[in-house]
């Protein structure tokens, strides 16, 4: 790992002062999401991000190289309980996350402390890169489902317990039938399809918080969302939790989330 972070910490001069990797759009983010922020701050949390999103890049290629023993080590699980409470019921759960630390080290980091989990994802085009993905995220046990197959896998596994993790920070694709909701101090749009998933099929939703630790090492923090039966309950209500305390803990430590994402693209148009 210490040379790997030789290579990060030239991934980061590289991205950061020599390519500017999106680097307009990332500034522009964090401009928009803390206008009470001098330019110096919100310069420091860019640099801060690019530092953390080149660790990131090298600590997902290491994935697979890790001992069983070094993910338990690397990964801690918080409030493991929470899900082992619905693995004695064979109660599936969706657990929402968001691309913020290092979010692709947690199902591994499940499965091997015999918690059964799986990544929803979205199919890269190019089919390379596609296999190099597949094989990074199920080398230690977690299984991947294609975002477009999810709703199908769900139900005809509705009595196989797992932990289906969605990140649900991505802008969607069709504005036209998102939910709008503040974020950030923005209107800003969430996939209305997480949270219909979860009522239709009445199942759990926790909310998955990755807490970097230092340099290759993480906590995940399972805190409950939501639980059936969810007869009575109003819509956006899920959607607005999850959303809510991502909004907390993007504000406790701004660097490690995903700036580079375009993420407020429908509100220019």
């Amino acid at each position: 790992m210490r040379r790997l972070y030789w290579l990060a910490d030239f991934l980061f001069w590289l991205m950061y002062s020599v390519i500017g990797y999106r680097k307009k759009m990332v500034m522009s983010n964090l401009a928009a999401s803390f206008p009470e922020k001098t330019t110096a701050e919100i310069q420091q949390i860019a640099r801060d991000f690019y530092r953390q999103l080149a660790d990131v890049i090298v600590e997902i290629i290491k994935l697979p190289g890790f001992s069983a023993a070094e993910i338990q080590e690397r990964v801690q699980i918080e409030n493991i309980e929470l899900l082992q409470h619905y693995q004695t019921q064979n109660q599936p759960i969706l657990a929402f996350g968001a691309h913020y630390a290092n979010w692709e080290w947690v199902s591994s980091g499940l499965t091997r402390r015999g918690v059964p989990a799986e990544a929803v994802y979205k199919p890269l085009t190019d089919q390379l890169s596609e296999k190099l993905m597949q094989h990074i995220r199920t080398a230690h046990g977690p299984g991947i489902v294609p975002m477009q197959r999810v709703a199908r896998e769900l139900l005809a596994r509705r009595k196989e317990f797992r932990v289906v993790g969605m990140v649900a920070d991505q802008s969607p694709h069709d504005p036209q039938f998102a939910y709008w909701l503040p974020f950030l101090g923005q209107r800003t749009s969430f996939f209305p399809g997480l949270e219909k998933l979860a009522v239709s099929m009445q199942m759990p939703v926790v909310y998955a918080e990755v807490i970097r630790q230092k340099r290759g090492h993480y906590v995940a923090r399972f805190s409950l969302i939501a639980e059936p039966p969810y007869a009575n309950i109003a819509p956006e209500s899920i959607t607005t939790a999850c959303k809510d305390k991502l909004e907390q803990i993007i504000r406790q430590k701004p660097a490690d989330w995903l700036w580079s994402h375009d993420r407020w693209k429908w509100n220019r148009l």
